[in-house]
């Protein structure tokens, strides 16, 4: 009995330590730079309000909602803290395949709090949050989950920050994504400066920063900045028409779906050699796997 329990226990800290150190690759900033995450999380849960809800659908789509719609869905403390708990849950979600994320209210997110922000003016406490921020984000675009960002009304500041660490954004009619740090006499902090030059270009992205633009769903989508407008303005349409858009690219075997997104991010973020190497690896995982073997009997014409 004494050893089965020990053999247990060994498991449970070989799983764990797995767990701890697969969070770390996946993040950027650790104690190594200077970054004391317990520290910034203690401080940002001090400014309350809103909630980051996740709901986990049978067909393998998650729905993250952004609840605070008294302030736009404007992110306090303790929504970056539990935005960073839904990011490890969607990690460990084996069965995971898409993400949606919108906010509540018909309005996406307006970015940050600001009296939570005020309270952290001191330059120390600002580069932890963004630090924390950008670990948060980083680790959502590298989920094997094909994600996109429905944005309704605003998606201003940290918003729009949100909405470039998803693979697609779909906007609705009379939406628009504004990047206003300008405004605030700040640039991006949260990642989304260096991403949206992934998606639109040096060009386009010095114009949306340096202009801080009001950009509509037509000018997104000649940016590239956005894949459709929906039809509906009201929220359970729109959620409605998103689903059914992001299921043209998750229908098919989990492993399959998964394996894809893996391939893609590895693309996107490693060195050439790098990333055929890590494609090969997750070619082998499916290679001969159950979806591969059921196509081989099905012997498809591709038409």
């Amino acid at each position: 009995m004494a050893g089965m329990a020990l053999a247990l226990w060994k498991n449970l800290l070989q799983t764990t330590k797995k767990r701890i150190l697969q969070q770390r690759r996946l993040s950027l900033y650790n104690g190594a730079h200077g970054y004391e995450e317990e520290l910034i999380k203690k401080k940002l849960q001090q400014f309350s309000g809103g909630s980051i809800n996740l709901s986990k659908e049978d067909n393998g789509i998650g729905i993250l909602t952004l609840n605070n719609p008294k302030l736009m869905n404007a992110f306090t403390g303790t929504m970056m803290v539990e935005l960073q708990e839904k990011v490890t849950e969607l990690e460990n979600w084996k069965d995971g395949k898409g993400l949606i994320i919108h906010g509540a209210g018909n309005t996406f997110c307006s970015g940050s709090d600001l009296n939570a922000v005020k309270e952290i003016s001191n330059s120390q406490d600002g580069m932890y949050m963004c630090m924390f921020m950008q670990n948060t984000l980083t680790r959502l675009t590298r989920l094997p989950l094909i994600s996109v960002a429905l944005v309704q009304g605003k998606a201003f500041g940290g918003g729009a920050e949100l909405t470039t660490a998803c693979d697609f954004r779909l906007m609705t009619p009379g939406s628009e994504i504004r990047f206003v740090h300008k405004h605030m006499g700040l640039v991006p902090g949260w990642g989304g400066g260096a991403r949206l030059v992934r998606i639109v270009g040096s060009g386009a992205a010095l114009q949306l920063l340096g202009g801080a633009v009001r950009v509509d769903p037509e000018r997104a989508r000649s940016l590239g900045l956005c894949e459709e407008t929906l039809p509906s303005s009201d929220e359970t349409g729109a959620l409605g028409e998103a689903r059914a858009w992001l299921s043209q690219y998750t229908e098919g075997p989990t492993a399959v779906i998964r394996a894809v997104k893996k391939v893609v991010t590895a693309g996107r973020e490693l060195p050439l050699e790098a990333a055929l190497r890590t494609e090969k690896d997750i070619f082998g995982t499916v290679w001969g796997g159950p979806a591969n073997l059921q196509a081989l009997v099905r012997r498809p014409k591709h038409k």
